[in-house]
């Protein structure tokens, strides 16, 4: 019977194992919100225990994500700001590069604060819609009041970096952190190696236990998805699109928004910056993957006539540290998710969230967008009071959100480090030298 069962789902078997990870997860969203609306249309006499099921499977696959989240983060914000600091020693042109990155990061948080509420009061979800949603999601509270502007600022600082930690109070966590890092960086190099190289260390091994729970996510997405189309039917599918449509709108901006800096920072033509970055971004669009898209940002740097010696710092320093779009569409799911569960953004929310997106984006791993939806996008939400639960759900239509983020970095990297080199006194006429050296050499 087994032997017969093997031949009969052999070819299944085979097409889903040749499937790509981020079609597995939205397959199983998909599956699972049509098997829903089917059993709710059918009025089976199970669906009450299959709802209560999937909320149970999908929840222990949520907590499973959620566990890595304060560990990853510490661990990749101690990384990230030693491999800052070990770049900006490195000359002034790194120092320079990594100043503005970071203002770009604070810049893209408060666009998305600015942005995405604008986006969803002239284009809003139907109210059927989300009130449908949110009672697909009953069980999702927001973890916790968030406080005001006054309150956050007098609590940023944590008293107690392990209660803070253990009760998911995550800015006062991410300063201390923040605080631990740069402290970090000014011991004397052999402990500051130990030190960096422990947390290297568990940031790797909390992102192979996310691996391994990526590896399940079609289970627990299809759980949750199955009780949101039996709880909101069709009107799911519709909200769905509104997100991707809303989170890429903003990415989009970001995006665009990197044009006028490579024409007012750089001092680079339009039409030459288009035509330059144009192949980087066709290798970003196939493989969403920003560092394998970094030999293509080193060519379009050549063409912009950045210098090999600076292309050749700034990019590689961008692809570790500056994820232009991060900060935005991180920040905009989570306003997202406040306007799904109908919950006020106050100014403190805002500016809260602002703090969040900019702060935790430098310690971002550089992996596919679905390992790093939820542990990327849960501390905004910790930090701003907000529920995790839909991220579950978001996470299994991220495919062409994350296409506008890659595209959107690359874009970014490639101007950013065509401005850097620009400030820091590298010209045009040292590129060419450089390249009429190299066709000596070759000749």
């Amino acid at each position: 019977m087994l032997a017969i069962l093997r031949i009969l789902f052999s070819p299944f078997v085979g097409a889903w194992k040749a499937l790509s990870a981020p079609t597995r997860i939205l397959l199983a969203l998909v599956l699972g919100l049509g098997v829903g609306i089917l059993t709710a249309s059918a009025g089976v006499a199970w669906q009450g225990d299959a709802i209560a099921i999937g909320e149970a499977v999908g929840g222990m696959w949520l907590n499973a994500l959620r566990m890595t989240i304060v560990p990853l983060v510490v661990a990749l914000l101690v990384t990230g700001i030693a491999a800052s600091a070990t770049a900006a020693r490195a000359g002034k042109l790194s120092g320079r590069a990594l100043l503005l990155y970071v203002a770009l990061l604070w810049t893209s948080a408060i666009i998305a604060a600015l942005l995405t509420p604008l986006l969803l009061d002239l284009f809003p979800l139907p109210p059927e819609s989300a009130a449908s949603l949110r009672a697909s999601l009953a069980s999702a509270e927001p973890v916790g009041e968030a406080p005001s502007f006054l309150d956050f600022l007098k609590s940023i600082v944590p008293n107690n970096a392990i209660a803070a930690a253990a009760q998911d109070a995550i800015l006062p966590l991410i300063v201390f952190t923040l605080i631990f890092a740069f402290a970090v960086t000014k011991l004397p190099e052999e402990p500051r190696g130990r030190i960096v190289d422990l947390f290297q260390a568990i940031g790797d091994a909390m992102l192979i236990v996310i691996n391994w729970v990526l590896w399940i996510a079609p289970l627990g997405v299809f759980a949750l998805a199955y009780v949101v189309g039996a709880q909101a039917g069709g009107s799911a599918f519709g909200a769905l699109l509104h997100y991707v449509l809303i989170v890429s709108g903003v990415g989009l901006v970001i995006l665009l928004g990197a044009y006028p800096l490579a024409m007012f920072g750089a001092r680079i033509p339009l039409g030459k910056f288009a035509k330059a970055v144009a192949p980087a971004q066709a290798v970003a669009f196939s493989t969403q993957s920003s560092a394998a898209s970094l030999p293509a940002m080193l060519k379009s740097a050549e063409r912009l006539d950045v210098p090999v010696k600076a292309a050749g710092v700034t990019l590689p320093m961008a692809v570790a540290v500056f994820r232009a779009t991060g900060p935005a569409m991180n920040f905009a799911v989570a306003i997202y998710i406040a306007y799904w569960f109908g919950i006020e953004i106050t100014f403190g929310m805002l500016a809260i969230g602002v703090v969040a997106a900019a702060t935790t984006t430098m310690g971002a791993p550089g992996i596919p967008g679905q390992a790093s939806f939820v542990t990327s996008i849960a501390p905004i939400c910790i930090a701003m009071g907000l529920p995790i639960e839909p991220l579950a759900i978001l996470l299994a239509v991220e495919v062409l959100p994350d296409i506008v983020r890659t595209v959107g970095n690359v874009t970014a990297d490639v101007a950013a480090s065509a401005t850097a080199s620009r400030r820091s006194g590298f010209t045009a006429a040292e590129a060419h030298t450089a390249q009429d050296r190299l066709l000596g050499d070759e000749g």
